[in-house]
């Protein structure tokens, strides 16, 4: 069960990459042309978690500049991972010492796409395989950082500016925050809990009736680690493969005798696509009747990945209406709402059936905002921090209390 950092260097799903291209396809977005990005940007990181534990931080990603995997230390220098092998042989250490609490530190971070770790206590564990860096994979109880408590950020530094988030794609763990300092100096930040909010999260699952509490996971002494993503859920048996079902079937019985309108581009809301099913097909035409493109029914797996039967390719047909449809079908707002994507969230997780892992963690962000699926940006969802022009950027430890 191995990750590959750099066959996709961002989580499993996690939809960082697709705002990136469509903010620069959609909206312009490019760096003004007096103020070129630098090389590398300051991180600030605050440790605001009330923990004593030793804190390891790790950057680790592709440089843009030559697609080397490597990794940048506190000063930004990129240092290429050298080869690994088959067994996976150890990686270098790529630990930078973190604050302690109560306490701040700054780093740089080069023009990279990638992300940044960081562990409670214990340095994590990376080796390298022939085809690049092993990721954790907590979801294995044979991974090495399976009893450590971490998590991660993401980025894109690039000549167009910064994009950050928090991301719960994979598991909801660690809280923390990110923010960025824009060249004028006014600041913004996403990704912070609720007072109390982390401990909600777990409440919630735990209270949620059809296995949702064996999501958690913790430590033989009893410690919270993490709580995995549905996803994982499913593959590790947590949840039952056919916890999305009722909800699928449902959706699939109202289209079979009416339409779904999918308008994908919020700049474009002259780009329709109509879906109708058929049999085990859900067919989509434009506004000509040519069918675009189909989508088998999907069951619970493609649904909270977002993926096999909602592949969402890098086109400008199929994955922008796969990418609204993984979004409907986690919110459950395809049977109240046949004019898709949703303008609001007062809608969102309303049904019986739904993804409440998403549910649960989006009601305690301090914004609302969160990437708790994949494609959690539809409509703007998402926890997210962009500048063209960025000063500093910032990553925070919060309180788990």
């Amino acid at each position: 069960m191995l990750r590959l950092l750099g066959r996709r260097i961002l989580t499993a799903g996690t939809a960082i990459a697709a705002v990136i291209a469509g903010s620069l396809l959609t909206a312009g977005t490019a760096a003004p042309a007096h103020a070129a990005v630098p090389d590398t940007i300051p991180l600030k990181i605050t440790n605001n978690s009330g923990r004593g534990d030793q804190v390891y931080i790790y950057n680790l990603g592709t440089q843009l500049s030559t697609g080397r995997q490597g990794w940048a230390d506190a000063s930004g220098t990129f240092h290429p991972w050298p080869a690994g092998g088959n067994p996976p042989t150890p990686a270098p250490d790529a630990s930078i010492t973190g604050p302690a609490a109560g306490r701040s530190t700054t780093i740089r971070v080069p023009k990279f796409s990638g992300r940044i770790y960081f562990s409670y206590g214990q340095k994590l564990v990376f080796k390298l395989t022939t085809g690049g860096l092993v990721q954790p994979a907590v979801q294995n109880p044979s991974d090495p950082n399976r009893n450590i408590l971490f998590n991660w950020s993401e980025y894109t530094l690039n000549d167009a500016g910064l994009w950050l988030n928090s991301t719960q794609v994979d598991m909801f763990s660690a809280p923390y925050s990110v923010g960025v300092r824009r060249a004028d100096g006014s600041t913004t930040s996403t990704g912070r809990l609720r007072p109390g909010g982390y401990n909600a999260v777990l409440n919630t699952l735990r209270g949620q009736s059809g296995g949702w509490g064996n999501l958690i996971q913790t430590r033989s002494d009893g410690t919270v680690l993490r709580a995995l993503s549905p996803l994982y859920g499913l593959e590790t048996g947590a949840l039952p493969a056919s916890v999305m079902d009722d909800y699928i079937n449902r959706v699939w019985q109202k289209y079979s005798g009416s339409t779904l309108t999918v308008t994908p581009f919020t700049d474009q809301p002259g780009v329709k696509y109509y879906g109708r099913v058929s049999g085990d097909v859900m067919n989509f035409t434009n506004g000509s009747g040519a069918v675009v493109t189909s989508f088998q029914k999907p069951d619970a797996s493609s649904v909270f990945g977002c993926h096999r039967r909602l592949d969402a390719p890098n086109d400008q047909v199929r994955g922008p209406i796969s990418r609204t449809l993984c979004a409907g079908f986690n919110r459950s707002t395809l049977l109240t709402n046949p004019n898709q994507p949703d303008s609001g969230s007062g809608g969102f997780y309303q049904d019986s059936v739904t993804n409440h892992y998403a549910r649960a963690v989006h009601a305690q962000m301090a914004d609302g905002k969160a990437y708790a699926f994949a494609f959690d940006d539809v409509g703007n969802h998402e926890s997210l921090v962009h500048d063209g022009n960025p000063s500093e950027a910032s990553l925070t430890l919060d309180s788990f209390n």
